[in-house]
């Protein structure tokens, strides 16, 4: 992707976060005393996880964050946002299990002049 960029061109990049993919397929689950967790294992692992939902089946990759950062540094990219986007509005109970656990992230990176 550096390469397409023009020099001071910008890649925006919003991508579930690493740690919401390591808990994939499992994800939440109840403790022995019934409260949620969301279960992350086999974080530094790489691997492909299929997922389901509303009719579609999709392969997604886990990959530690360590591993995009790395291979977008290596290209020469500066890092000029990063953002864990918090919900707001609508209900609260909602609200407070999407904060439990960060969904995804927004990254900004710029290919220097």
């Amino acid at each position: 992707m550096a390469g397409a960029l023009r020099p001071g061109g910008t890649l925006l990049i919003a991508n579930l976060t690493s740690f919401n993919t390591a808990g994939q397929p499992t994800g939440w689950t109840r403790d022995g005393e019934g409260s949620a967790r969301f279960t992350i294992d086999h974080y530094m692992d790489e691997r492909p996880i299929w997922l389901s939902w509303r009719g579609i089946r999709i392969q997604n990759w886990h990959r530690p964050l360590s591993k995009y950062m790395t291979l977008l540094l290596d290209q020469g990219l500066l890092l000029r946002m990063f953002v864990e986007p918090e919900p707001s509005g609508g209900d609260p109970a909602r609200i407070a299990i999407h904060r439990r656990v960060p969904y995804f992230h927004i990254m900004e990176w710029q290919k220097p002049d």
